[in-house]
């Protein structure tokens, strides 16, 4: 794997620490290792260990300078054939973020801090695989900034054992007792209750040694002065030593008797407390964020309330005062960082976190329109399925009216249903739709509706690669689509021409549904109710297309002549349609003078209606869903085509019959007309012929 760590510098510090050994063992195991910085003293350690270093100033906090560095960072993707880039900070990880989009690179992060709910920090959550230090941050991004749970992956930071030599408390212990802080010098660091405590301190341990390790920003040097002003104040100058910034914190440790952290906030994990304890040296820690992983109190270590120096200068002379206790604490502590903290491990862990972002995709197919367009897309789904199928999670959005079809489709792993005609109609409904897709962070967007709305969700899901067409209906947001300049052609092959770039190619057309047995069960006793005897013939007749296509259908003393004519031939027929076609089959069922049809208007689920097609010998069938649906179940059928184009909305079938009208004004695109002069020019007679034909 080729993989590049992102941070502002690399100077002294826990970070920092980390992003070195994460690179230097990703070397070791034959992994390419690439960290963009700033600079800093630790580039020396990188570069001798075969890490390869670029120098950037990723660390400015200005958008301009984000924006600068983003085609700069992109060029060392390139180069580097960069597969992962790991942000460890906020700002590195906006020019991740944005550099990750334009290469398809994949965008992990790693939160190192407890961030203030701001919008500067929630480019932390919107990585693929968001590692976290502890439970604490882990509940924090998902309680706060709504990461989904199955995309954080919580790895502690570690210490290298080998730079740490343990000593027992008991076996180190001289005249002198030396207590160590070892941070940043900043207020949540909690250094003016330390110096606090430690007062209290002094008064109990006749001969004591206090550390202060670390150094105070610039912006924090007044900050280190009323701390230095505090120190003579209480009258522990002659004991307190303020060593600024030291690279060999092992080499500190060796001559510590115990280690305080005095954090005053949540805590992300405190790597201090862990390396304490790698060299034998006893904790005291306050009882905030990932310490509590860290210490179970008494056992491991000592925790107390933030802020509270007398509790803070309890612990610490207990310590001073029970070396058992203090040798046990250290004992226990070094077991547990051998077994849990170690570097091998968080470098194992997180290598199966690249490994499993590079292996596992998630797939969003769109398609909410009508149930007719829906069943015409399944052999695109079949496909999409086939192409992608080890290690691909497949998310189909569909509309609330159609979703029965895929509940039981073995093509997707997941239903997402839309009532884009009611709830989620208005902008706001389908910018709350566009937010919950957005947090599932789909690598690919493969939308078959390609409408105003489905471009526009595809655009808010913020996934790299949107897939469709690049029509006048916002296709300018699909950034993969392709141009819908060719000659009209069959449904299905149109819905392939958006999967080519894909490397998907049309092989096969035909149509699926996915009944069982229990529909198949429900049409028998249907029938058998109606006295269908085992020599009769079906032939299934279909009401009306729909409401809303008042020009699809065809006459209906048209259809009770065709029943007439069939009945002679032992051949029975069936009325399909839904609740707004009842009136229509009762008048049907009072016009019909030699036969006997079968009313199943309105007694049908849509995979029921599949089953109860399946038995006709031949259907007949305006252009609508029921037409797609004798197509998914090979049933011949008689197609009907007025106001729409053949040629555009025809499903491929087995066996099948197309009769149209030869009028000048068809095909129209009409929902309603007044004259309907297209359906009524088809005969019965030509009808009744294309049945003999397929019976």
């Amino acid at each position: 794997m080729n993989i590049l760590q992102i941070l502002p510098e690399l100077n002294v510090g826990g970070v920092e620490r980390g992003t070195v050994d994460l690179a230097r063992y990703l070397v070791k195991y034959g992994h390419k290792a690439v960290v963009v910085s700033a600079g800093g003293e630790l580039v020396k350690d990188l570069e001798s260990s075969g890490v390869i270093h670029y120098n950037l100033p990723v660390h400015k906090k200005s958008i301009f300078a984000i924006y600068a560095m983003v085609p700069r960072l992109v060029e060392i993707i390139k180069k580097e054939n960069i597969e992962i880039v790991h942000a460890r900070s906020r700002v590195p990880a906006w020019v991740a973020y944005f550099a990750c989009r334009r290469t398809n690179a994949i965008y992990i992060s790693t939160c190192h801090g407890y961030y203030t709910l701001h919008l500067f920090s929630f480019v932390m959550g919107w990585a693929k695989r968001v590692i976290v230090l502890s439970n604490v941050i882990a509940r924090h991004m998902i309680d706060d900034f709504k990461v989904p749970y199955e995309r954080i992956r919580l790895i502690p930071r570690s210490v290298d054992l080998e730079k740490f030599k343990y000593i027992r408390p008991d076996t180190k212990r001289k005249d002198e007792f030396n207590i160590g802080i070892i941070g940043r010098i900043t207020p949540l660091k909690g250094h003016l209750y330390f110096i606090k405590a430690m007062a209290r301190v002094a008064r109990v341990v006749p001969k004591i040694k206090i550390w202060i390790v670390g150094d105070a920003p610039a912006s924090r040097e007044a900050y280190k002065e009323q701390l230095q002003v505090l120190v003579r104040r209480l009258g522990l100058t002659h004991c307190t030593e303020f060593l600024g910034t030291q690279r060999d914190i092992p080499a500190i440790l060796v001559h510590l008797d115990l280690v305080v952290l005095a954090t005053t906030t949540h805590e992300a994990f405190g790597r201090v407390v862990v390396e304490a304890q790698a060299a034998g040296v006893p904790v005291v820690a306050t009882e905030v964020g990932g310490v509590v992983d860290i210490i179970e109190n008494g056992k491991n270590g000592l925790l107390v309330p933030p802020a509270d120096p007398s509790s803070m200068a309890e612990a610490a002379i207990k310590i001073f005062k029970d070396l058992e206790l203090a040798r046990s604490i250290a004992e226990c502590a070094y077991e547990k960082v051998k077994k849990e903290y170690n570097v091998e491990l968080m470098v194992k862990n997180t290598i199966e976190v690249y490994k499993d972002a590079l292996s596992n995709f998630k797939i969003l197919i769109i398609k909410f329109g009508s149930l007719g367009d829906l069943i015409l897309s399944t052999a695109a789904m079949r496909a999409i399925r086939e192409r992608f199928l080890q290690n691909y999670k497949i998310t189909f959005l569909v509309g609330e009216k159609s979703k029965e079809v895929l509940l039981r489709s073995p093509l997707i792993d997941e239903l997402v249903v839309a009532d884009l005609k009611n709830n989620d109609l208005s902008l706001k409904g389908i910018w709350r739709l566009g937010e919950r897709l957005r947090k599932e962070n789909f690598d690919m967007v493969i939308d078959l509706q390609n409408n105003r709305k489905s471009h526009l969700l595809s655009f808010l899901t913020l996934c790299i690669n949107r897939y469709g067409y690049k029509n006048k209906k916002y296709g300018f947001l699909l950034n993969k689509g392709v141009k819908d300049d060719q000659p009209a052609v069959d449904p299905v092959t149109h819905q392939f021409r958006i999967l080519q770039p894909l490397g998907i190619e049309l092989e096969n057309n035909h149509l699926e549904l996915w009944p069982t047995e229990e529909d198949k069960k429900s049409m028998d006793e249907l029938l058998s109710a109606q006295w269908l005897s085992a020599n009769q013939k079906l032939v299934g007749i279909n009401l009306s297309a729909s409401p809303r296509w008042e020009t699809k259908g065809w006459p209906l003393e048209n259809i009770a002549r065709i029943c007439d004519l069939l009945g002679p031939k032992e051949i029975r027929v069936v009325l399909t349609g839904t609740d707004f076609d009842l009136p229509a089959a009762n008048s049907v069922m009072n016009m019909v003078k030699s036969s006997k049809p079968i009313n199943a208007c309105a007694k049908t689920s849509v995979n029921e209606l599949a089953c109860l097609i399946k038995k006709c010998a031949v259907y007949i069938c305006a252009d609508s869903s029921p037409l797609h649906i004798a197509a998914a179940m090979d049933t011949p059928f008689v197609a009907l085509f007025g106001p729409t184009d053949s040629r555009r909305h025809l499903p491929a079938a087995k066996k099948s019959r197309v009769l149209k009208s030869d009028i000048p004004c068809s095909p129209c695109y009409k929902p309603k007309c007044k004259s309907v002069k297209c359906m009524e020019s088809i005969t019965v007679e030509e009808v009744f012929e294309a049945v003999e034909r397929l019976l």
